[in-house]
């Protein structure tokens, strides 16, 4: 796996599990909890450490930490701890399972991971979901999906992208001309061709297929996806075009809708602060002051509150106003 620097949580030095251990039990012992210890370690340790916590714990009192957590805890900020604690290496997996499990599939879910993750990440997902959960992850979302839709899914699980091994212009052109024979110059779309392409070309070569696009057509890539797709198909190839031109932008622009308008998803705003806590989530910021003119900091402020702020606020690990 590629080793990732720009994450707001790093290794908490210097460390020591059982003190840490000690702290949160004692923190959540008898009446009443002391959410302030609670939130200050977890918050600040990386997931490796929160694992060994979790070892000390067990070691030292018998007890298991998540299920403390969780019944001493509640609400969002109960959740935003269970999920801190959740092994990183399951943590994709696990929200996938959920995602298509029971009435209703959750495709905001199933998009934002299959469209984000690179395709090492992709590989690893399915070992893990096969060996968790003793179930193939892509016939678990192929029962649950269908149409275009499925298909670009099952496209990207094949984690088979092409590699970043120079640019080949000849095809390049070829590709921008397929993509506009198929949206704008046709009665109908020719949606397999997107997903094809999309969904096999490496990054590099698809950024400069967006560029010769825009040229051929006088139109962002973006704007022919809007106007001739639509549904969750729509929403998932924006969200690949989206994750080829930045990551971290996509990811800037996901929290930024999660915290729109009334009410806030909570659930998109926990999984991307905490899956993104130790990979990218300085770039995250960064994005965000860019595009939206105030801070991902001040935004979380704003638009959370109690413990749950106090905790999103440590994991975004400062303001960039």
């Amino acid at each position: 796996m590629a080793k990732y620097t720009r994450g707001t949580v790093t290794a908490f030095a210097p460390f020591d599990a059982r003190a840490d251990a000690e702290a949160l039990r004692k923190a959540m012992k008898g009446l009443g909890t002391d959410e302030e210890t609670v939130l200050n370690i977890l918050t600040t340790r990386n997931n490796a450490q929160r694992q060994e916590i979790a070892s000390a714990f067990k070691t030292l009192f018998g007890r298991d930490l998540v299920d403390d957590l969780k019944s001493e805890l509640t609400g969002k900020f109960e959740t935003l701890m269970v999920s801190l604690m959740r092994p990183a290496y399951i943590f994709d997996a696990h929200a996938l399972k959920h995602a298509i499990k029971g009435a209703g599939t959750n495709e905001k879910v199933l998009t934002e991971i299959l469209a984000s993750r690179t395709p090492a990440e992709v590989q690893n997902i399915k070992q893990v979901y096969l060996q968790e959960y003793e179930a193939n992850l892509e016939d678990k979302i192929t029962g649950e999906t269908s149409g275009h839709f499925q298909r670009l899914l099952v496209v990207l699980l094949q984690a088979n992208r092409d590699p970043d091994v120079g640019v080949d212009e000849a095809l390049v052109e070829q590709d921008a001309q397929v993509l506009f024979r198929a949206g704008e110059l046709k009665w109908g779309t020719d949606e397999e061709k997107f997903i094809t392409i999309l969904g096999t070309r490496s990054v590099s070569h698809l950024r400069r297929v967006f560029d010769k696009y825009m040229t051929i057509s006088g139109f962002q890539i973006e704007e022919t996806i809007d106007r001739e797709t639509s549904g969750d198909l729509e929403k998932l190839l924006l969200a690949v075009v989206k994750c080829i031109r930045s990551v971290p932008a996509y990811f800037a622009e996901t929290l930024y809708y999660s915290m729109r308008g009334a009410g806030t998803d909570d659930d998109t705003l926990i999984r991307v602060m905490v899956s993104r806590s130790e990979i990218d989530l300085l770039d995250i910021r960064r994005e965000f002051r860019k595009n939206f003119a105030k801070s991902l900091y001040q935004t979380i402020q704003k638009d959370t509150s109690g413990d749950y702020r106090k905790a999103l606020l440590l994991l975004c690990g400062g303001d960039d106003d």
